[in-house]
């Protein structure tokens, strides 16, 4: 079992925040998240299948959802890799592999820094794993180190916060009885870093990656009314801040205000919404860039 080092850690931010409430709170969502988010596990088991990849690595794997569903396609000939920062969801993404005895692994990791083997994939995947590096050029470089020459690239990230309206209604709402809840920066490690289609573009050329091809697509993702309550309340800003929340009074006044404010994605049983993301493709160039402070075996 390989375990994140402290180093990893120390002054990382996302490190200490997958790694702490909003790790565990994912594990605990886990069955939500993977039926909202299937779409998009199903277009990259697509991918895969459609570039015949037998060697993949899924960076920023979670709980591991995509990384299995891609070793179920590749059956015996092939294997699926995931790392991942959090602890708590390797273990739960390694739970689950061990009870469908699935040809995937987990490795708990910084894919910033981790020492792949060199040339060991034939394909990198990503479902909204790649949003979350402090040093983006460097965890691509060492993606590209991770793989063969002409390897496929295939990611999933969100576009701007303005296209995706449900993904910030809960702090909108909450904002006026929750003051601290934290700001977002433009560009900086998060949900929305990818949202620039130029930065992207430009993070993959400087990090040994070429064929770019960064297309909008809009998702529809629905999920059952029912879970509406435990998504707002354990996820997102609003959702890490409502477990610090000891006014049980002010609490449930944040969750009164922030549910009324999804009802416009509400349709009976189901809430719906559109996910704007970009599918970013490219190529592993025959001469890549060295990543920088990368250990290799």
């Amino acid at each position: 079992m390989t375990n994140i080092k402290q180093h990893d850690m120390e002054g990382n931010e996302q490190a200490a925040l997958w790694n702490g409430r909003a790790g565990h709170a994912w594990v605990d969502t886990q069955a939500l998240l993977d039926r909202l988010f299937m779409p998009f596990e199903n277009l990259l088991v697509g991918e895969a299948r459609a570039a015949a990849a037998r060697r993949v690595l899924d960076a920023g794997c979670g709980t591991g959802a995509t990384t299995l569903a891609i070793a179920r396609t590749l059956g015996g000939e092939g294997a699926c890799t995931g790392p991942d920062i959090s602890e708590p969801m390797i273990a739960a993404a390694r739970a689950r592999a061990e009870r469908e005895g699935a040809s995937a692994s987990f490795i708990c990791g910084d894919v910033q820094r981790y020492p792949f083997e060199p040339a060991s994939f034939d394909m990198i995947v990503s479902r909204f794993g790649v949003m979350f590096f402090d040093s983006p050029v460097q965890a691509f470089a060492n993606l590209r180190h991770a793989a063969n020459d002409g390897a496929a690239l295939r990611a999933i990230a969100w576009r701007s916060a303005a296209e995706n309206p449900f993904m910030t209604t809960a702090e909108q709402a909450a904002a006026p009885l929750l003051p601290n809840l934290p700001v977002r920066k433009p560009g900086a490690a998060g949900q929305f870093a990818f949202a620039d289609r130029d930065r992207v573009a430009s993070i993959l050329e400087e990090s040994g990656w070429g064929g770019i091809d960064i297309r909008a697509i809009d998702v529809e993702c629905t999920f059952s009314e029912s879970d509406l309550l435990g998504y707002l309340t354990r996820l997102g800003p609003v959702g890490l801040a409502l477990q610090d929340e000891a006014d049980e009074r002010r609490r449930a006044e944040v969750v009164e205000t922030v549910r009324a404010a999804f009802e416009p994605y509400v349709y009976g049983a189901e809430a719906r919404f559109t996910a704007a993301c970009w599918m970013i493709a490219a190529q592993a160039l025959s001469v890549p860039a060295e990543p920088k402070g990368a250990t290799h075996a």
